[in-house]
């Protein structure tokens, strides 16, 4: 018989100590299994804007049955945010930009599917070992693939804020998926590229190891601001843990 899990979680976002106001935001709905990071394109008209409109369109999606169909509707929202968006933009100025990346974790079960356009990345801590679930679509991540780049220079790149894919970018909006099996005590980590563009995924390990999710939380956003932090940085930690009538 599958396991069950319950899950709980905890949602930080900070503006950084560099910039005038925070364009990244999320959506923390544990009764609903569903959460998300946004996080507005900077340099863009709008970028708070558009993240704000994802995370209001999935928060106002009615609870769904299944994984699935969370799933199907998570995509219907994206897909309706973007072409808002564009529509958007081309209405304030043609070649304009109003964009927001978008990480999203929906879990059903013993189950878990996380989709994705852009930077904001999705995490998994289990049995002490950390380990990235989405791909960053970026300039960077492409030139590391085809190891034009290595992983150590990506941090300092010129082009380390340039990314390929985000909602409102493009009128046809592509979004990738990855999916599996939730195990007992795992523990999700989404969150903006304020924090990964500060820390190594070591450092953000370390940070997760013993801690409940609340002080967790607070000490990745505290170590963020401790080095400078450049950028808005949000977290949202979910965890996983088994049901008693499982």
């Amino acid at each position: 018989m599958a396991m069950s899990f319950r899950f709980q979680s905890a949602a930080r976002t900070h503006i950084g100590c560099v910039r005038r106001r925070n364009e990244d935001a999320f959506v923390d709905r544990p009764k609903d299994r569903l959460w998300a990071v946004a996080d507005g394109m900077g340099g863009h008209q709008g970028g708070a804007l558009a993240s704000g409109l994802i995370v209001q369109a999935l928060s106002d999606m009615p609870s769904a049955r299944s994984e699935h169909s969370l799933v199907d509707a998570t995509r219907e929202q994206l897909g309706r945010v973007n072409r808002t968006l564009v529509e958007r933009a081309a209405q304030l100025d043609p070649g304009s930009v109003i964009g927001s990346t978008a990480v999203v974790l929906i879990a059903d079960g013993s189950r878990f599917t996380c989709l994705w356009a852009g930077d904001s990345r999705c995490y998994v801590f289990r049995q002490g070992e950390l380990r990235r679930l989405s791909h960053d679509h970026s300039v960077v991540q492409e030139l590391i693939d085809s190891g034009e780049l290595s992983p150590e220079d990506a941090r300092t790149s010129r082009r380390a804020n340039v990314i390929t894919r985000a909602v409102g970018v493009y009128p046809e909006l592509e979004v990738d998926q990855v999916e599996g099996e939730v195990e007992a005590s795992d523990l999700y980590l989404l969150c903006s590229d304020g924090l990964t563009g500060m820390m190594e995924d070591e450092e953000i390990a370390a940070l997760l190891q013993g801690y409940d999710l609340d002080a967790a939380a607070d000490g990745l956003i505290g170590a963020t601001l401790d080095r400078g932090a450049r950028d808005n940085v949000t977290v949202v930690l979910i965890r996983a843990d088994q049901s008693s009538d499982s």
